[in-house]
This record gives structure tokens, C-alpha cells and sequence, in this order.
């Protein structure tokens, strides 16, 4: 059986620290790796630069991708990954602040899962966090592993 790792794509400690702690709080994912930027996610994904010695085929079993990342932002990111055959079906979920009608029309168009916008307060962002995990890394199955 796979170990059902999350791979977050965040660049704001706050809100990476808050999911970390929603999920690990509620034993929700054996293993969460951090991205801090778009490329830092596709060189994970695909076992290129530091992730080089990473077996690019165990995936993760969820990918939290906030939208607005430094290097390459995430609908950028969205794109390669629906590209490659290797992640095609990895769901990705948009986890961002932005409320911006064209983001959420560009990221399903894209293939994104979902899309969720974070909450300002702080509950209710732990909250969100618990329920994506309990979804995402509990209940849904993917296609692989």
C-alpha cells in the first residue's frame, strides 16, 4: 500500500504552518512535503534538482497548490502537471486567497479538482484544512498506487 503523502505548494509560512497543524492534528497524512515556490513543486513532482534521487512515480495522494507562487505561479504549475502522463490524474486542489472569478475559471479549465478559497480567520482555516485532508488523503482513491 502507498504511503499517502500531501504535497503542499505554499509560500506563506503562516498558512503553511496552519495546514501542517489542521492535518498532523487529525492524523490525516503520513508524510506532508512543503514546495515553497512553483518550481520547487515541479522538481519535486518530476525528480529533477534537489529531488533528483526521489522515485518520481510515488506520487503524492493529494497536492494542495496555492495560486500565487514566486518563480512560476500555480496555474503554471496546474498546467505541467495535468500534462505529463506520469501526474495527469494526481488531484490537485487550489487552495489560494484569491477570489478572483477568472482564477477559478482558469484553474477547473485547467483540471484542478477543487478550488478553496483559505479563510481569514483562523478556525475556520484549521477547519477547512482537517476536511480537505479527511476527503482528499482518507476518502477519495486514486487511480494509482
Amino acid at each position: 500500500m502507498q504511503q499517502k503523502t500531501l504535497l503542499l505548494v505554499e509560500d506563506n509560512p503562516d498558512d503553511e504552518a496552519l495546514t501542517i497543524r489542521a492535518l498532523k492534528k487529525h492524523n490525516l497524512a503520513n508524510e506532508i512535503v512543503v514546495a515553497r515556490d512553483g518550481q520547487e513543486a515541479l522538481d519535486y513532482l518530476f525528480a529533477e534538482g534537489d529531488y533528483r534521487e526521489r522515485d518520481m512515480y510515488q506520487l503524492p495522494q493529494v497536492i494542495l497548490l496555492d495560486l500565487k507562487l514566486p518563480k512560476l505561479d500555480g496555474l503554471d504549475v496546474l498546467e505541467r502537471i495535468r500534462k505529463n502522463p506520469i501526474t495527469e490524474h494526481v488531484p490537485v486542489v487550489v487552495l489560494t486567497s484569491s477570489n478572483e472569478q477568472q482564477d477559478k475559471v482558469q484553474s477547473y479549465n485547467l483540471g484542478a479538482n477543487s478550488y478553496v478559497r483559505k479563510p481569514v480567520d483562523f478556525e475556520q482555516f484549521i477547519e477547512a484544512a482537517r476536511q480537505l485532508g479527511l476527503f482528499w488523503l482518507v476518502l477519495n482513491e486514486v487511480p494509482y498506487g
